[in-house]
């Protein structure tokens, strides 16, 4: 772990040509770090890519990418299905410096591709959704994208590389919130760009060498070491939530449940032939809208009651009041988070606790 925020060099020539960028080496914490560069080659071969840039969190990954990659004028085409910092991030943002963002169903090839202006530089997804777990076809997207001439983005948080890899699905770039399964114990912040080394990487470490976003190495080691369960802890998550959701799905106080790896979700098939499982993440609608919601999750005393997911610790949060609490209602509403929604990140506990542990809430 090289906690150190500089490095001493051998000559003034050698400092020169390093700062210059005409020597490879190290030169300062904020964008050239050794256990900063073990965890993004390591993940670079999980995910198949040549280049990883490593940053602060999975926000300054997506930050990274459109200010690396875009300018003043160009234009996104983004699912409407994406976590409401992104979403903020878009529209309040970037907008203020002439991007501009158009909003489409995740799950519409034909509307992204009608979406599309001269000017479109980047597609922008996450698949499965949040908190929805809509799923996308990355190869129809990837095709749209070719022909637009523009990137395609796809953030892979909620799979990981060990249950899916967007890159050989046709993906540009393929983007983490390292703070969620990577690390998997809730433990540090951190974020991942993946993809070309052409593409990415110059524009985005004169990104983080400027703005500063940077990860630092002890998160990078703390990831390191999450890096090494990550296969045998999403199979084990995995499947305990289809069990969960299958439970769930029983339920008579429950009116809908959103997991890829249920036969009755809309998009089971194609999840099946891009994801290696239906990943450690669900929704579900309960009858009675917030009150209801609430009331499941203040029952809980096994699950925590917190935003993040990706831990060994299984989570709930209302998405309309949390996440999604500053997206404006009508948006809100056409992403499909109502009143009555839940979202469930299941980790490492008994199903048998979790099920007592939500059935006191939905049959109180």
């Amino acid at each position: 772990m090289y906690l150190t925020s500089s490095y001493v060099f051998d000559s003034a020539a050698q400092a020169a040509a390093r700062f210059a960028g005409e020597q490879a080496g190290f030169v300062y914490s904020r964008y050239t770090n050794p256990t900063v560069a073990a965890f993004e080659t390591r993940l670079a071969a999980l995910e198949g890519a040549e280049c990883c840039v490593a940053t602060a969190s999975g926000m300054a990954a997506i930050l990274a990418v459109t200010m690396g990659l875009l300018k003043s004028g160009d234009h996104i085409v983004a699912s409407r299905s994406l976590f409401g910092a992104t979403i903020q991030l878009f529209n309040n943002l970037l907008a203020r410096f002439g991007v501009t963002t158009t909003w489409v169903p995740l799950t519409d090839p034909s509307a992204w591709a009608a979406a599309v202006r001269p000017n479109t530089r980047l597609l922008f997804l996450e698949t499965p959704s949040n908190p929805l777990t809509e799923v996308a076809d990355i190869a129809a997207l990837s095709e749209v994208a070719r022909a637009a001439g523009a990137l395609l983005a796809v953030d892979n948080c909620f799979c990981t590389p060990a249950l899916q890899r967007p890159l050989k699905l046709g993906a540009d770039i393929v983007i983490h919130s390292a703070t969620k399964y990577l690390d998997g114990q809730g433990r540090v912040l951190g974020g991942a760009v993946l993809g070309r080394r052409e593409q990415l990487h110059e524009p985005l470490t004169v990104f983080l060498r400027n703005a500063g976003c940077a990860l630092s190495p002890f998160n990078a080691w703390v990831i390191l070491k999450g890096l090494e369960t990550l296969r045998v802890r999403m199979q084990a998550q995995s499947l305990a939530t289809l069990a969960l959701a299958g439970w769930l799905e029983s339920h008579p106080r429950v009116r809908r449940v959103h997991y890829p790896g249920l036969v009755s979700h809309s998009q089971h098939a194609l999840a099946m032939r891009q994801q290696s499982s239906g990943g450690a993440i669900l929704s579900f609608e309960v009858d009675g809208g917030r009150e209801a919601a609430w009331r499941v999750v203040d029952a809980c005393r096994v699950i925590s009651i917190t935003a993040n997911l990706g831990d060994v610790k299984s989570t709930i949060t209302h998405p309309a009041s949390t996440t999604h609490g500053r997206v404006a209602p009508a948006v809100r509403e056409a992403a499909g988070v109502s009143e009555g929604l839940l979202r469930l990140a299941v980790g490492l506990e008994s199903v048998e606790d979790l099920r007592a542990d939500l059935g006191r809430g939905l049959d109180g």
